[in-house]
């Protein structure tokens, strides 16, 4: 499979001192980009509500509150389209992510959302709106297979589950700061009422990608991209330890024996994942899929 980190854990940084601060922090940060998720997820929900998105959106109903309605069939494309946009940033994420790298990748994703952002804020019709539901929707679809790869090869072993985790944390945060922002702006009788919270998405996608500028990329990838020196320079930086630290050699050591052990395999594909073996693969996959399948049926999203 391409993209992400070896079934066995050989993806991450390892180490035997619990002090890789620098490791945790930069790792951490790009959990930032769970809050692009958690927040589109959330203004939408309380976009489509407001009068003035009604009334441009949708047609008069002097039988509804705000004397404005819109057909469910408009509101269902609205909500759910941005689903189609994730699911082909999700399987779009690990060819890109091998292709240009992680972090690379994570700035493109960035720029792609704020195409679809910048299409919502300018659209006064359906069409166009629905356009950049998609494309936040790619965008979002994108990150979510970056990070948690990104988290999982740059973080220190120890700590690299609950690294992981802080990205579904970030979500909750993102769907949080939708409903402060919705509040403020919701009794606007003009087009800012829903402009000023779609438009602030902006603001997180540049801290996401302008912070990802500054991060080292995956030491996995660039060694298997054969960039040794430059995955030397990655891991010192990752670790806390200086270039010439005997820990940043043994720590290459490890990742080039993994990816060996990964090439010894041979190649694989989607459907390896579904797969009963050993490994219980199928098992994990399943397992991962009919969670969020529940989730979503739960109605929270």
């Amino acid at each position: 499979m391409p993209g992400g980190p070896s079934a066995g854990g050989g993806g991450g940084i390892g180490g035997t001192k619990r002090n890789n601060f620098a490791g945790i922090a930069l790792t951490a940060f790009s959990a930032f980009g769970g809050i692009l998720f958690g927040y589109d997820t959330g203004v939408i929900n309380g976009v489509k509500e407001m009068k003035d998105w009604l009334r441009t959106f949708g047609y008069p109903d002097p039988s509804a509150p705000s004397g404005y309605s819109i057909s469910s069939a408009n509101e269902s494309l609205v909500v759910s389209i941005l689903s189609a946009g994730t699911f082909f940033g999700a399987l779009l994420g690990a060819p890109m992510a091998d292709y240009v790298g992680r972090k690379k990748g994570i700035i493109l994703a960035c720029l792609v959302f704020s195409i679809g952002v910048a299409m919502q804020t300018a659209s006064t019709a359906i069409p166009l709106f629905v356009v950049g539901r998609v494309f936040a929707g790619l965008g979002v679809g994108l990150v979510s297979c970056l990070i948690p790869m990104y988290q999982s090869e740059c973080s220190p072993k120890w700590i690299r589950g609950a690294i992981v985790s802080m990205y579904q944390w970030a979500i909750t945060i993102g769907l949080l700061l939708a409903a402060i922002v919705n509040n403020f702006t919701q009794h606007r009788d003009n087009h800012s009422s829903y402009r000023i919270p779609t438009s602030i998405q902006f603001i997180w996608a540049a801290i996401l990608a302008g912070g990802m500028l500054f991060l080292p990329e995956s030491p996995r990838w660039l060694v298997k991209r054969g960039r040794d020196d430059d995955a030397a320079i990655s891991l010192s930086r990752v670790t806390g330890h200086k270039r010439t630290d005997p820990e940043v050699d043994i720590e290459l050591d490890e990742i080039r024996a993994n990816l060996q052990a990964e090439l010894a395999l041979g190649e694989s594909s989607y459907l390896d994942c579904f797969r009963f073996t050993k490994n219980r693969i199928a098992l994990r996959t399943l397992t991962g899929i009919f969670i969020q399948a529940w989730q979503q049926l739960t109605g929270s999203k």
